[in-house]
């Protein structure tokens, strides 16, 4: 049987098809279908503005995925600072030459093409990360000196997207920062220390956001203070949810949705839209496809081999978890609404290619898995796999050993 599937030495291209996770994009390609029928539905059973812009948009994007996946790690580790500072210089040029919409100036122009520097970051946030800590031996990485660089590299991004203003993203950020600082190792008093900081900064933190974000927190507390006003967005969310029970009321038969009671329905509040229509068992088994996601990403970094592939799709999957647990939190009412897309589902071209360029690292990662990368004495078994195995220890170590052999 062996010989069967033997791929010959002399065939490499082949052999990085055979190794891509092919059941990993399958079930990106499910949520994407997902968020076109919702699409369709929402444009009142039509294809257009954006149900077929988000089919050729993802079906690009998956084109570019496999293109990434062929890609040796060497290649991305190589290019990861310049990613970093190509992406923090369109940052930089946003105040100065960025389009501005809905109150903000988010947008840049590049020849026709409009991107949103801030979704580019979020890439080059995880590459500069992975590689620094592929580069620091162990026993330095919770020294000041060690743990200021990534601070900083987190920090200064979250400066720029702050004057943009762009709360939802720059919470992104330092959740993802903080997340792969503490995966690589870093002692968790520096966490411990930074929330008892935070907790005493919230007064300040609080004087110097705009009138609009403490609006909107004000609003979240309170919803009925302006109904009409601020609270509309989360009043008429709440109302759809509860509106769709357990069964929901049929596909493209949502009342608040059909009937424009639900603002940017095909963007923040989409998970809105399909629980209204699928009901509460729709929106669990919504939940179930991207939990399926991200425990594939959590397989291929455990079997990774070097601190840069673990972190990469570490980092891919702590990006879409984020995007996940803002987005549903904040149309259910447990968050402010900030702005942040449900992954693969909602519209937007930008979002979609950010995630889908992190999955592509994130696969290439695992394609190369056995590749060698240069690194610091030490830092083979990268202190990811020890807290990794802590919160999977009652499933005993079988499972691990079993991914390690892959």
């Amino acid at each position: 049987m062996s010989d069967m599937f033997h791929i010959p030495r002399s065939r490499p291209a082949a052999e990085k098809l055979w190794r891509v996770p092919w059941l990993l994009l399958a079930v990106v390609a499910l949520l994407s279908a997902v968020g076109a029928t919702t699409l369709y539905s929402v444009a009142g059973g039509q294809t257009q503005p954006w149900a077929e812009t988000h089919v050729i948009r993802f079906l690009l994007a998956a084109a570019l995925v496999l293109c990434m996946a062929m890609v040796p790690m060497r290649v991305w580790s190589s290019i990861a600072y310049p990613a970093y500072a190509i992406a923090l210089v369109l940052l930089v040029l946003v105040p100065f030459f960025g389009l501005q919409a809905l109150g903000a100036r988010r947008w840049l122009n590049l020849g026709g093409l409009v991107v949103q520097p801030s979704e580019l970051m979020k890439v080059g946030l995880v590459l500069a990360l992975a590689r620094y800590y592929q580069m620091v031996p162990q026993r330095e990485l919770s020294w000041p000196s060690r743990v200021a660089v990534p601070v900083l590299l987190i920090a200064v991004p979250m400066f720029f997207v702050l004057r943009q203003p762009d709360l939802g993203t720059a919470t992104l950020f330092c959740g993802l920062g903080l997340a792969l600082m503490f995966l690589s190792g870093v002692s968790w008093l520096y966490f411990a220390a930074g929330g008892i900081g935070l907790a005493a900064a919230l007064p300040l933190v609080w004087e110097h956001l705009h009138d609009y974000q403490r609006r909107r927190v004000e609003i979240f507390l309170d919803p009925d203070k302006d109904p009409l006003g601020s609270g509309y967005h989360i009043t008429q969310s709440k109302i759809a949810l509860g509106s769709g029970g357990i069964g929901g009321k049929g596909f493209m038969q949502g009342t608040q949705s059909q009937l424009d009671f639900l603002p940017e329905k095909q963007t923040d509040f989409i998970f809105t839209m399909f629980s209204e229509e699928w009901g509460f068992a729709g929106a669990l088994g919504l939940l179930a496809l991207y939990a399926l996601l991200l425990s594939m990403l959590l397989a291929m970094a455990l079997r990774a081999k070097s601190p840069f592939g673990r972190l990469v799709i570490a980092g891919s999957a702590v990006t879409i978890f984020l995007y996940i647990f803002i987005n549903v939190a904040m149309v259910t009412g447990l968050v402010p609404v900030v702005g942040v897309s449900l992954p693969f589902v909602s519209y937007g071209g930008t979002a979609l290619m950010t995630l889908m360029v992190g999955l592509g690292l994130a696969m290439s990662a695992d394609v190369h898995r056995h590749e060698e990368l240069p690194q610091a004495p030490g830092q083979f078994e990268s202190f990811f796999k020890s807290r990794l195995r802590s919160g999977l220890a009652r499933w005993g170590d079988k499972p691990l050993d079993r991914l390690r052999r892959r």
